[in-house]
């Protein structure tokens, strides 16, 4: 597998959570108008940490392939 895209795949999973993470704080700020507020307070705040989890992990794929770049780059020069 290329570097270029590994590198595309954290980013693609940073932005992905960030969506996920806008999906949930906007689901958490409607809680007061559902049928079960405890339910959906429940579920928006559970998909709130796994969106952080998976950003946070992301950032980890993103961070070991550009130090993989550098390392490549060094051994060339």
């Amino acid at each position: 597998m290329a570097i270029g895209s590994v590198l595309n795949n954290g980013v693609a999973g940073i932005q992905k959570g960030m969506y996920n993470m806008n999906r949930a704080s906007a689901d958490i700020a409607k809680v007061g108008t559902s049928q079960d507020p405890a339910a959906d307070l429940t579920e928006s705040a559970v998909s709130l940490l796994e969106s952080k989890i998976q950003v946070q992990a992301a950032t980890k794929v993103v961070e070991t392939a550009s130090k993989t770049i550098g390392s490549i780059i060094d051994i060339e020069v």
